[in-house]
């Protein structure tokens, strides 16, 4: 072949590489998670807008800033302070007993009977609460309660001898562990677990104790994950609606039934769509306790990675 000919004669273009099938795969996964997408804008989205919107409007659809005003006032701001009080002494409680409860476990098999056993009510009973865990607790230690009347008949000791408090705070404060312990075993029982057994091994060759280790290593190290979980069970314990309104069918003495209150009665401290303005502060609570939760949480997995 000549000069000119390699010259004239046209480039035949390179065959392009195959799209790699992982591309494909992955545009098609994409699909799969239309379904949760609708559920997230139909059921949470959607109504989370319609509640925070509903607080800026009046009774005529007029925007108004007088509902959200009403956070102001003394009796909100005393419902708010109840809930948060609840929701912290919950947490905390909640996160000591379940971390305890983790590190008893931390020696056992994971998949020995008793880990399964306490893996398995955990997580039945982190999601047992509502009109049925209310309906345990009346049966149990109600008024009229089986180990009520049965104490009573036994000893002569009655647990409602300084008024009915089941009924009220600290009732609910009882039911909110029943299912915040639970919840804590399933979130706090993964980080304890990735703890490495050569740390420990590392720090009793150095001379340290197994009481130094804890000290100087693990408790540093879990305390991200420890207070993650505890932000977590505050969210929760804030945001609970239906144990609480099972118990304490009288009053409002905390957030989610001051709600209530408002969307049952024609007027709440004098203003219209109050509950509204009742569920942004609510959502403005949990945002932060969220928000936090995700912060402290990604700087508990740089030691897990």
């Amino acid at each position: 072949m000549t000069v000119l000919d390699q010259v004239v004669a046209p480039a035949v273009p390179e065959p392009s590489a195959p799209a790699p099938r992982g591309a494909a795969r992955r545009g098609w996964s994409a699909v799969g998670l239309l379904p949760f997408v609708l559920y997230i804008a139909l059921f949470l989205v959607l109504p989370t807008v319609l509640a925070v919107a509903s607080g800026f409007v009046d009774e005529a659809g007029v925007f108004t800033l007088d509902n959200v005003a009403a956070l102001g006032d003394p009796l909100v701001l005393s419902t708010f302070a109840n809930s948060a009080m609840l929701s912290l002494v919950t947490a905390a409680i909640g996160a000591v007993i379940g971390a305890l409860v983790c590190w008893a476990m931390l020696g056992l098999p994971e998949s020995g009977a008793v880990r399964t056993a306490v893996d398995a009510a955990s997580g039945v009973l982190a999601q047992f609460g509502g009109v049925m865990l209310a309906f345990v607790l009346i049966a149990a230690i109600g008024a009229k309660g089986v180990v009520t009347v049965a104490l009573v008949e036994l000893t002569g000791i009655s647990l409602y001898e300084n008024g009915m408090w089941l009924y009220d705070l600290p009732g609910v404060a009882i039911a909110y562990l029943l299912f915040q312990v639970p919840l804590m075993i399933i979130t706090f029982m993964p980080a304890l677990a990735a703890l490495k057994p050569q740390w420990m091994e590392a720090h009793l060759t150095l001379g340290g104790t197994r009481a130094g280790f804890w000290r100087q290593v693990g408790m540093p190290v879990l305390a991200p994950s420890f207070l993650a979980s505890s932000l977590l069970l505050f969210a929760n314990a804030f945001s609970s609606y239906a144990t609480a309104a099972a118990l304490a069918s009288q009053g409002s003495q905390i957030v989610p039934l001051q709600i209530r209150s408002a969307l049952t009665s024609e007027t709440v401290l004098g203003r219209e769509n109050l509950a509204g303005a009742l569920a942004l502060g609510m959502i403005v609570v949990v945002a932060l306790a969220m928000t936090l939760y995700s912060l402290v949480q990604r700087r508990a997995s740089r030691w897990r990675s």
